[in-house]
């Protein structure tokens, strides 16, 4: 629990920016291409609308729902949708037990296909915020998305438009009270383009994990460094450097100079190897989000703190709130569509924050430690 010099100056210490639970968001015919929010973005999918589906692969997938369990036989889109379900019912059990205070649960279906079921705790006794959202979505890329992911992402597609997708996620985005302990990220999704027919033309699997303290603790960024490593290792040797390096760019906060946090995985477009390898690879990942994140809790979420470390937590909040504004490409994409909850594409950012003009750290002190790492990225276990 936070010490009582919390409570007593909270409300003086930093400014609120509630945010509320989260339902869906859309994309329109503007947008470049699908992005779902990675790291660090919004819990929420940018979809775009369509006036119907042009594929059996929604129907067909409802009908074997109602049938019963999904089994390894079923198509990679159902497999994923009930592994991100599963996975989403266990974090949030999870960070329950370490809070004490229950998620608030909102489901949602989509008129086009699909469905989203967000989990927010808000004001808990160890989190001051804490979202974990699964989103399941049949749709449509329009002629401007499919020329932009020829383009942009060198996707072989050669349909002009428009082309039936399904897309299945989860994402999480977790601030603590408590300054001495991190903030954490995690998105996992897969990403299907469809035959007329409902069967894979294309497909791909994205996502990753990261830490951002606001105090530097090498042990726990090493503790969260190899339990990611361990995980890729069991697939692909060249998994862990790789993935890292790509977080390490794209958690970047060019403005200021300085990562995000202190890093973990990352990785966008991954179809080099079989999907049934890649799906158990992205299982092995989502599954260690609990072994990575909660044993960092039970040190830090008791630790005392000051005012003074808070106010700290505070600034670092501030900048997370610019990399997801400035940078991300989800958030960005989301709030330049007409229509979209907004709620949901702000699900990421904190429920508090500050920004402090021309603040700089006492030299020698624990904050500048922290800087010093985020200007320099360290590689906090062997890449082999």
């Amino acid at each position: 629990m936070p010490t009582a010099s919390f409570s007593s100056s909270r409300a003086r210490l930093y400014s609120t920016a509630k945010v509320a639970t989260a339902n869906s968001a859309r994309k329109d015919n503007k947008s470049r291409y699908w992005a779902f929010a990675a790291a660090g973005s919004a819990l929420a999918f940018s979809l775009w609308t369509a006036p119907k589906i042009y594929c059996d692969a929604a129907n067909d997938d409802k009908q074997r729902r109602a049938e019963g369990p999904i089994t390894d036989k079923d198509p990679m889109r159902l497999r994923m949708e009930a592994f991100v379900k599963g996975l989403q019912n266990r974090i949030v059990s999870d960070i329950e037990a370490l809070d004490g205070k229950q998620f608030t649960r909102t489901t949602w279906q989509r008129q086009e296909g699909g469905e989203g079921i967000t989990c927010v705790l808000q004001d808990g006794n160890v989190f001051e915020k804490a979202g974990v959202g699964v989103s399941i979505v049949y749709g449509q890329l329009p002629k401007a998305a499919v020329e932009q992911m020829r383009h942009d992402r060198g996707k072989d597609i050669s349909a002009d438009g428009p082309v039936p997708f399904f897309a299945a996620g989860i994402s999480l985005v977790m601030h603590p009270h408590n300054p001495n302990a991190p903030t954490v990220h995690m998105n996992y999704r897969y990403f299907e383009i469809e035959n007329p027919d409902g069967t894979p033309k294309m497909w791909w699997f994205g996502g990753g994990s990261d830490l951002t303290p606001s105090y530097l603790y090498e042990e726990d960024a090493i503790h969260f460094h190899q339990v990611l490593k361990e995980g890729c290792d069991k697939f692909d040797k060249k998994h862990y450097g790789n993935f890292k390096q790509w977080c390490d760019k794209y958690f970047y906060n060019k403005h200021r100079g300085e990562s995000r946090g202190i890093g973990g995985i990352f990785f966008d477009d991954l179809d080099d190897k079989p999907a049934d390898e890649v799906f158990s690879f992205v299982k092995e990942m989502g599954n260690r989000f609990s072994l990575s994140y909660i044993p960092i809790m039970k040190k830090r979420m008791n630790m005392r703190f000051t005012p003074e470390m808070k106010e700290w937590q505070q600034i670092r909040r501030g900048r997370y709130v610019e990399f997801n504004l400035v940078w991300d490409r989800g958030t960005k994409f989301g709030l330049q569509t007409p229509g979209a909850r907004i709620e949901a594409i702000l699900m990421s950012l904190p429920l508090t924050a500050r920004w402090e003009y021309m603040h700089v750290p006492e030299p020698g002190s624990k904050e500048e430690d922290l800087e010093e790492v985020l200007k320099n990225p360290r590689d906090w276990v062997p890449l082999d």
